[in-house]
C-alpha cells in the first residue's frame, strides 16, 4: 500500500479523504459527497470509530399505534427497508385497544472466565460455590460504582467442556446486575478483577475472560391478543387468517429455510429500534438467533395460537441493551429517541423492543397468508424507484403515483414515466 496511508488513523478527516482521492479510490464526485457536513459532531464521530471519513445516513421514522403495558408509545426506528415502519404501525393498530403486555423474570448479564489445567474439577466447583461471598467482595472492589447504583455480581455458575482432543475447559459464569447500562465494560472490568483470585482458588490457568452476549437471564416476553374481526381482509375473514398465521408459524418450526426469513422479519423491527436508541444490533441479533436454536434446531422466535375468538401471539427473547453509557451517551439522536419514548430504564426499553418484534411478525404473517407480501411492499417501493431513476421535487410524487397504477413496477417503467412527465 502507498506510503501516504502510513498512520492513516492519525490523520485528520480531511487528510484521510484527500489520501483516498489522490489514490483514486474516491472520484471527485464521491469525494465531494464525503466532505459534506453531517449531523454528528466530528469529534464525537472520530471518538467512536477509527479511520472515520464521514457518516452514513439511514432514515429515521416512527412506528405509531403502540400500547405497551398500558402506555401509549411512539417508537423511533432506523431502517432503510420501505415497508418496515408502515407494517409495524399497522400491526400495532390491530392489537388495540389492549396492545402488548410484557414481563421480565430477571435482568442479569453474563460474563465468563475460561480456565485450563484444572486438575480436580469437582473440587474446583465446590471451592467456587463455598467462596461466593469472597468472590463478590473482590468483584465489588473491581467496580464499586455499579455497586453504589444497586448492581454488581449476583451469582456464579460453572460448566465443564471437553473438546475433540480431550482437552478440558472449566468455565466460570458470573451473573451481574449492570443497572441501565448495556454493561460490556462493567462486566469485563469485573471479570478481570476476579480472575486472579479465582485462578488461585481453583489452581487453573485463565485462557480468557469476556462478557457473553447470550444473556438467558435477561429474557423479555411480549404477548398480544387480536380479535378475529381485527384481522379481516378484503378477500379473507379474520378467523381463517388467524389459523393460517398459526400454520405458517408451525411450518417455520419445521423448515430452517423458512425460519430464517420468518425471524429476519422479526429482527427488522427489533434491530431498527436497537439502532435508533444507540444500542448494539449485532449483539441483540446474535442472542436472538441463538435462542431460536434452544430446542436443538433453528425455529420461529415467536409463537401464535388461537382461542375461541382471538389470535394470541407471544415472543420471548434474551435482550441485552442499555439506556446509558457507551455510544448512547454521546449520540444526540439516540438520547433524543429515548426522550421520545419517555424511557430512562433499560428494562422498559427491552419491553418495547420485543413488542415491536412481535408486531413486525404479525404484520408479515398476515400479509403472507392473505394478500401477499409484495402488495404493500411495492407500494412503498415506488417512491424509491422514482428517486432511483432521477425524479426530483414534485416529480417524485407524480412518478410514484403513476408507478402504483402501472401493471409492472420496475426501473424501466419508472424511467418511461419520468420521461413522459418531462416531455409535457
Amino acid at each position: 500500500m502507498d506510503k501516504s496511508f502510513d498512520k492513516f488513523y492519525k490523520k485528520t478527516r480531511d487528510e484521510r479523504l484527500a489520501t483516498l482521492l489522490n489514490a483514486q479510490l474516491l472520484s471527485q464526485e464521491d469525494y465531494s459527497l464525503f466532505k459534506k457536513n453531517m449531523p454528528l459532531d466530528e469529534d464525537v464521530a472520530n471518538s467512536l470509530i477509527e479511520n472515520q471519513l464521514t457518516q452514513f445516513p439511514i432514515p429515521l421514522g416512527v412506528a405509531l399505534n403502540f400500547i405497551i403495558d398500558g402506555k401509549e408509545k411512539t417508537v423511533p426506528m432506523v431502517v432503510e427497508e420501505p415497508s418496515v415502519i408502515a407494517a409495524c404501525s399497522y400491526a400495532a393498530k390491530m392489537t388495540r385497544p389492549n396492545g402488548f403486555e410484557t414481563s421480565i423474570t430477571s435482568y442479569l448479564k453474563r460474563g465468563q472466565i475460561i480456565f485450563t489445567g484444572v486438575e480436580n474439577l469437582e473440587t474446583a466447583q465446590k471451592m467456587l460455590l463455598s467462596h461466593l461471598e469472597e468472590i463478590k467482595k473482590v468483584a465489588n472492589l473491581s467496580h464499586p460504582s455499579i455497586v453504589k447504583r444497586g448492581g454488581g455480581l449476583q451469582n456464579i455458575e460453572c460448566s465443564i467442556f471437553k473438546d475433540e482432543n480431550d482437552e478440558t475447559f472449566f468455565t466460570v459464569y458470573l451473573l451481574i446486575n449492570v443497572g441501565n447500562a448495556m454493561g460490556a465494560n462493567i462486566i469485563n472490568t469485573i471479570l478481570e478483577g476476579v480472575t486472579p483470585f479465582i485462578s488461585e482458588l481453583i489452581d487453573g490457568e485463565a485462557l480468557m475472560s469476556i462478557l457473553s452476549n447470550y444473556n438467558t437471564e435477561s429474557l423479555v416476553t411480549a404477548t398480544c391478543s387480536i380479535p378475529f374481526s381485527h384481522l379481516d381482509s378484503k378477500t379473507t375473514n379474520g378467523k381463517e387468517i388467524a389459523h393460517r398465521i398459526v400454520q405458517a408459524t408451525r411450518y417455520a418450526n419445521l423448515d430452517t429455510y423458512r425460519a430464517v426469513t420468518h425471524n429476519k422479519g422479526i429482527m427488522n423491527g427489533i434491530d431498527s429500534v436497537v439502532i435508533a436508541t444507540g444500542n448494539d444490533p449485532r449483539a441483540v441479533s446474535a442472542a436472538a438467533h441463538a435462542y431460536a436454536c434452544r430446542n436443538g434446531r433453528y425455529q420461529s422466535m415467536a409463537d401464535w395460537h388461537v382461542n375461541d375468538d382471538s389470535l394470541i401471539g407471544e415472543l420471548t427473547l434474551p435482550v441485552s441493551i442499555g439506556t446509558v453509557g457507551g455510544a448512547i451517551s454521546v449520540l444526540p439522536m439516540a438520547k433524543a429517541n429515548l426522550d421520545m419514548l419517555g424511557i430512562t430504564d433499560s428494562q422498559e426499553l427491552a419491553r418495547v423492543i420485543v413488542s415491536v418484534g412481535l408486531a413486525q411478525n404479525l404484520a408479515a404473517l398476515k400479509a403472507l397468508v392473505s394478500d401477499g407480501i409484495q402488495k404493500g411492499h411495492m407500494k412503498l417501493h415506488a417512491s424509491s424507484l422514482a428517486i432511483q431513476v432521477g425524479a426530483v421535487g414534485d416529480e417524485i410524487e407524480q412518478v410514484t403515483e403513476k408507478l402504483r397504477q402501472a401493471s409492472h413496477m420496475n426501473t424501466q417503467t419508472a424511467t418511461d414515466i419520468l420521461k413522459q412527465l418531462r416531455e409535457i
